[in-house]
């Protein structure tokens, strides 16, 4: 695969307006890129300006705290199938985790996948929030939940993704999930260096200047 099949082409602040949504499809049909990933209430909207195109859609639950009812995220998610994404990116509750409520965060992530059948769900552990035992428990309880992906951080954290967290992160999930390293990835020989570790997914605002230099 070449890089643009790795990217997930992001705009996720919140002062994102219809205008930026517009110009990331834009941009991530005229580069090939794997995925835009937008805010749900951008979904209707990105879905209509990646008509006709291969690009899937994105779009982020529970995002970016994690700390919502399960009830709201399940809703979230579901809500933003019907409206046409192709992906659910979520976000775990971090508290839950570090309070040693893993049953809780894994039954989270079930539900979620139940609710959206066999479209992709990635799950964002924060990373930047986790020691390295909370790390490994919480790939564990993604792969048991059935997640598709791991995925390190939402970027609005204290951190993003690093190299050893993905190895880490690897050495977990092995084969039974894939890995979206997400978060400060913002030039070709870094997103090069993910690649090489495993990853799947590179979720990143710097999708162009990945993209585009050699």
């Amino acid at each position: 695969m070449q890089i643009k099949d790795y990217i997930d082409h992001t705009v996720l602040k919140a002062t994102a307006q219809p205008s930026d949504i517009e110009k990331l499809c834009e941009e991530a049909k005229e580069y090939g890129f794997k995925a835009v990933c937008v805010n749900g209430c951008y979904t209707k909207l990105a879905k209509e300006q990646l008509k006709n195109s291969k690009v899937q859609l994105a779009i982020v639950i529970g995002f970016p705290l994690g700390s919502m009812s399960t009830e709201a995220k399940v809703f979230e998610a579901s809500e933003g199938i019907r409206n046409g994404a192709d992906e659910i990116d979520m976000v775990i509750n971090v508290g839950w985790l570090k309070s040693g409520k893993s049953e809780w965060v894994k039954q989270e992530i079930s539900k979620i996948k139940q609710a959206i059948g066999d479209k992709v769900l990635k799950v964002i552990i924060e990373t930047c929030y986790l020691t390295q035992e909370e790390k490994i428990k919480a790939c564990e309880l993604a792969v048991e939940a059935k997640a598709d992906y791991v995925k390190t951080s939402t970027g609005f954290g204290t951190g993003g993704a690093t190299f050893e967290d993905v190895k880490l992160m690897k050495e977990v999930v092995g084969d039974k999930a894939k890995i979206k390293a997400s978060g400060g990835v913002k030039d070709r020989a870094t997103a090069l260096k993910y690649i090489s570790l495993g990853v799947s997914r590179i979720g990143t605002s710097s999708g162009i200047a990945i993209a585009a230099t050699n």
